[in-house]
């Protein structure tokens, strides 16, 4: 009990976890707890879990979309590890495992033929979709969960396929290899996202540290699991359809609960259509709520940004149409359905927001098109010189960070003779 004598020096916090009181009484200075602040960090079971398993200084050093995401995360993590282990299962039987006509010669050859095949379309894999990693991080790592349903069904169903075990196993490895690069480097971008004080290495090692207590969970669940499904095909198949469709479930509230602040081409366009419809500017929560998590494979007019220049002109004439009402460092162009943005050196990241507005309202007015395509260029630098300013000044009071972007630019860059006036 403090009484009349005592005298605080000084208060001091653990983050928001706890507060503690430094008194002087009788010239001795004595450290309390604030009593109004519960139990100790130290002798707290609830602060002990958090030291384990959260990053340092949660909530304030996360984003706000953290536990959400976490708690999703690792309720498809749980369901994954069990389809796994029935996976896996499948997988040792189909190499011969308690069969004693197989060989071992044949089971290490069925094995190095999937690991090698995998290598290969990680590699490929990587090659092509790397960059598109980060701007589209939440299709990308929808996508690789589902890719990863799909590698565990193929291996269950394997054993009852003997004259084509090798070739679906080695497809399982290829999509399990694509897996591994979409969900490792989606990961990380949602890291990038999650940290709010420079610390992705304490949130990805904590991450890690979750994964392996649910791996753990998932591994104590299979060892009661196993006796139960084992030459029972039915049940097997029956009890992964239900891992996978709880799987798929978390996977996708996942990803609908991040809300990323940096502006993609989906969550731009999706700003930028309410702004110009109802003259508001949608909030990170808003649009990252309308944002489609599908991957669309075959857009109908797609935007190209970064382009070497002539994929946007073909010709002197062309350049000059494609410079006519436009004073900016990039270069708008519609050529064979698609809209093509060509990028000077000089361009900051303003201008490339700009750009990609620009470009996402072409698109719009090209399906179907209405006038020919280099009025409809000029048309939108108008546009933009009008509504530009406004609309960015709007983007920022909304919460949004225009400090950079998350645009899928090309690494051309062009440097153009103005044209003479």
């Amino acid at each position: 009990m403090e009484t009349a004598r005592d005298v605080v020096l000084a208060t001091e916090r653990y983050g928001s976890a706890e507060s503690w009181k430094y008194l002087a009484k009788d010239a001795v200075m004595e450290r309390r707890r604030d009593g109004s602040r519960g139990e100790s960090r130290g002798n707290s079971i609830v602060g002990a879990f958090k030291s384990v398993f959260l990053p340092q200084g949660y909530p304030e050093s996360v984003s706000d979309d953290y536990l959400q995401y976490q708690f999703w995360d690792t309720v498809q993590a749980f369901s994954s590890s069990l389809s796994g282990t029935l996976a896996t299962q499948a997988s040792l039987k189909g190499v011969g495992v308690g069969n004693q006509e197989a060989t071992v010669a044949a089971a290490t050859i069925t094995w190095l033929l999937r690991d090698g095949t995998g290598m290969l379309g990680r590699i490929l894999f990587a090659w092509q979709k790397g960059s598109k990693l980060d701007s589209e991080a939440k299709k990308w790592r929808l996508f690789a969960d589902v890719l990863n349903d799909i590698a565990m069904f193929m291996e269950i169903l394997a054993p009852y396929f003997p004259s084509c075990f090798i070739l679906i196993v080695c497809t399982a490895g290829i999509f399990k290899s694509l897996v591994g690069v979409a969900g490792g480097a989606t990961r990380a971008a949602l890291t990038v996202h999650q940290a709010r004080r420079d610390n992705m290495a304490d949130i990805s090692a904590k991450d890690g540290s979750q994964e392996t207590l649910v791996n753990l969970a998932g591994l104590l669940v299979s060892l009661m699991l196993i006796p139960v499904v084992t030459d029972n095909p039915i049940l097997t198949v029956s009890l992964f359809l239900l891992f996978t469709v709880l799987h798929l479930f978390a996977n996708y509230k996942a990803v609908r609960s991040v809300v990323m602040e940096t502006l993609n081409e989906a969550r731009l366009s999706i700003v930028l259509k309410g702004y110009l419809r109802d003259g508001r500017v949608l909030s990170p929560l808003e649009a990252n709520q309308r944002e489609p998590v599908l991957l669309e494979f075959r857009k109908t007019v797609p935007i190209k940004l970064g382009v070497r220049l002539q994929e946007v002109v073909e010709s002197p004439e062309d350049l000059n149409l494609a410079l006519r009402e436009n004073n900016m460092p990039y270069l708008l162009g519609v050529r064979n359905g698609c809209v093509c943005v060509c990028l000077g050196p000089e361009a900051s990241v303003h201008d490339e927001i700009r750009a990609m507005c620009q470009a996402v309202w072409l698109s719009s007015k090209l399906s179907p098109p209405t006038q020919s395509n280099w009025e409809m260029v000029h048309e939108s630098h108008k546009m933009m010189d009008t509504i530009f300013n406004p609309f960015l000044k709007g983007v920022e009071a909304a919460g949004w960070d225009t400090t950079r972007t998350l645009l899928d630019w090309d690494e051309w860059r062009v440097e153009w003779k103005t044209k003479n006036h």
